[in-house]
This record gives C-alpha cells, structure tokens and sequence, in this order.
C-alpha cells in the first residue's frame, strides 16, 4: 500500500487559527516551493476553510500556509456575520420570535439564526478558487480533500470528497462518505455553528456544523487511503493545567449552556477516536501476520497537536475586540467577564485574538519540530523563515 500522509483540521470557530500558526511551522520547516505534505485533507467546521485553502495551493504549500496566515492575522468578525446594528438587531429578533413561535408548536419562520453569516459566503466566494482542486488533484498533489457536514434531516454525518477515481462511497453507523465537487457551500455548511448560524442547503437536505454526530473523526481520512495523520486540535492538551472544580450555586447562563455544548461538540469524539485507534494498534501489534491480512487491520501512526494553554483564558483578553452590538447581544444571554467566555473563544474572529492563538500554534509546533520532521520524513529543513 502506497503511503499518503493524512491531515485532518478539527472545528472550532475563530479557535482555528490555532491551526495556521502551526501550519506556518511546518511550512518553515518544509523546503521551499515543496508541494504539500499532506496527500489527504480533511476539514470539519472552521477547519473545512483552512482544509480548502490548502487543498487549493497543494502544488505550493508555503504559498497556501502564507495566504491562510494573512488572512487570520487580519479578520475582523464583519467579514463572518454581521456585525451593523440593522444585522445584529434583526436576526435577534427573529430569532427569538422563532423560538417562541415553536415552543407554541408554529413554524412560520425559515432559516433564522442568532447571527447572519451571508459575509462570510461572499467572502469565501472572493477568495476561493475551488476548480483548482481538481487541477491539483489531476497534477498529483492531491490525493483527496473531505468536508464533514451534519445532516438535519438524515441525523448522518455527511463526509463529501473530492479525489482520485479510485476511490469509493462508504456508509458506517451514522455517516456516509460521498463523492462530490467540492464548493463554497460545502464549507459553509460544514462551519454553520448550531443556533448561531442557518443551516446551509445542499440537494434536498439542510445541513450544520459538521463536528456535530461526528463519532469518528479519524474515519474520513482513513477511507480514503490515509496511512499516517496529523491531527491539529483546538482544546488545550492533556498535560496543560486543568481547573479544578469548584462549588457554585449560581444558575448557568445561557452562553455558559451554549459554550458547554460547544465544547461537547467540538472536543469529545476526537479524544474517544484517539483512544480507539490507540487500542487497535496495540491490538495488531500482537496480532500474527496471516490474521492481520485476514481482518484487514493495519498500524496507523497519528501525531497530535494541540494548544499548550486554555484558549478560553486567551479569549477573555480580547473580548473587548468586538463590535459593540455582538458584545451587547452576547451580555443580553449572559456573556460576562467571568462567563460565557468559552462561547466568546468561538465567535472571537478578531485580528489580535487570531494573531494570539496564531503565535500560539506556531510555537507549539516549533517546540515539536524534531517530531514533526521524524513523521513528515523531512530531510532536509529551510534555513529562512517564511516573508512576514
């Protein structure tokens, strides 16, 4: 079996720039004008962005990794939903008359949302090109690039690919892979956060957020044709200092319900995923050779990235970063200096958050840069730094 090198970008909102600050190591650590590392990239949510930039510049991956690097560094929340006070003012209203209309069991209103992101279509539709996909795929740079969405109406987990011929659909307990063009509404129905953003149509089915019902996350990489992967995560890792637990009597708030679940979304199912495929290599490990052919099992190393500090702590000194009318609808459901900053740590896609968690990444990453080579198999690493 031929070995393809699999990345996979988690979701997490604005919490994904954590990924290009560890992409821009990489790509300093890689040669120059190289093609991308990576043979299979897979995104879910906010990292099905970051997932396509890359697929679309695999023939010059420095390239990709610069362009994702310029634009987070400079974002502002207006280019992903409105930020104006008619925006910001009218999608809460009809959001929460589309609350109280259901609970009294009428559903006169389509596709509301807490927050509009028609600026982030326009935005994505500006600045990629997604024919190149194919180019690069036919050109031999790409092997295959997925885009995990949730399906309302099936309950699947829908992974759409875009690759070589030869590979094929699948279907598991609770999600499919389809073969498809990959296009701007992929990625936005990938990224539709539950409640905050409306869902995105695509054939005869709406679909959210594809970290939702995602139970196996690593699945998608491995269908087609990953024999190593890469995961960069967006939640603090195992060694980082945990909170402990603390008694309160006071009544969560709704961004504290909205950031737990968040949370639950996003973190859970790739831990679990890691420990399965944990416990099936040490299982094949011990497995005779004639068994192992026989079960079709097979070694798969994977690598883990993730941020050394809790970004909900980094969140919270950028709060103030956005527009006073998402700052006023955010304290309207309970967001305050000491609440609800998880929800905040999502929805923050403001430049100096970005370049914090950016900065962060890239040191992460650096700190593991004989690790990174060791699994990238690079021989030989850049001697200069990627242009600022």
């Amino acid at each position: 079996m031929e070995n393809r090198t699999g990345l996979i970008l988690t979701g997490g909102g604005a919490r994904a720039a954590y990924q290009v600050g560890v992409l821009k190591a990489i790509a300093e650590i890689m040669p120059r004008r190289s093609s991308s590392p990576f043979q299979v990239i897979c995104g879910t949510s906010a990292g099905s962005l970051n997932a396509a930039t890359l697929a679309v510049n695999a023939k010059n991956f420095s390239m990709g990794v610069q362009y994702l690097v310029n634009t987070w560094k400079n974002f502002h929340p207006n280019q992903i939903y409105r930020t104006d006070m008619i925006g910001v003012l009218n999608n809460t209203i009809l959001w929460f008359t589309g609350l109280l209309l259901s609970f009294l069991g009428i559903n006169k209103l389509k596709e509301i949302s807490l927050l509009d992101n028609t600026p982030l279509m326009e935005f994505l539709e500006r600045i990629l090109p997604c024919e190149l996909i194919q180019e690069n795929i036919d050109a031999g740079y790409l092997h295959a690039l997925s885009i995990t969405a949730s399906g309302y109406g099936s309950g699947q987990s829908v992974t759409f690919f875009q690759g070589v011929k030869e590979l094929a659909p699948w279907r598991r307990t609770g999600r499919v892979g389809l073969p498809t063009q990959i296009g701007i509404k992929h990625l936005l129905a990938s990224a539709s956060l539950p409640f905050l953003f409306k869902p995105t149509l695509i054939n005869r089915e709406y679909f959210g957020d594809g970290s939702m019902r995602q139970i196996a996350p690593l699945g998608s990489a491995l269908n087609l044709g990953a024999t190593r992967i890469l995961v960069i995560g967006v939640t603090a890792n195992e060694y980082s200092d945990q909170p402990e637990r603390s008694e309160t009597h006071e009544y969560p708030t709704l961004a504290q319900i909205a950031g737990h679940a968040l949370n639950s979304i996003f973190l859970d199912n790739m831990d679990v995923d890691l420990e399965r495929l944990k416990k099936i290599n040490e299982l094949v490990a011990v497995m005779p050779a004639e068994i192992r052919e026989t079960t079709r099992l097979r070694h798969v190393d994977v690598m883990v990235i993730s941020p050394s500090q809790p970004i909900d702590k980094i969140a919270e000194r950028y709060v103030d970063g956005l527009p006073w009318t998402i700052r006023l609808l955010l304290r309207l459901i309970g967001v305050g200096h000491n609440s609800g900053v998880t929800l905040v740590s999502y929805l923050l896609s403001e430049r100096n958050y970005c370049r914090a968690l950016i900065d962060l990444g890239y040191q992460d990453a650096l700190r593991q840069r004989e690790e990174i080579m060791r699994f990238l198999d690079i021989q030989t690493p850049a001697s200069t730094e990627l242009p600022q």
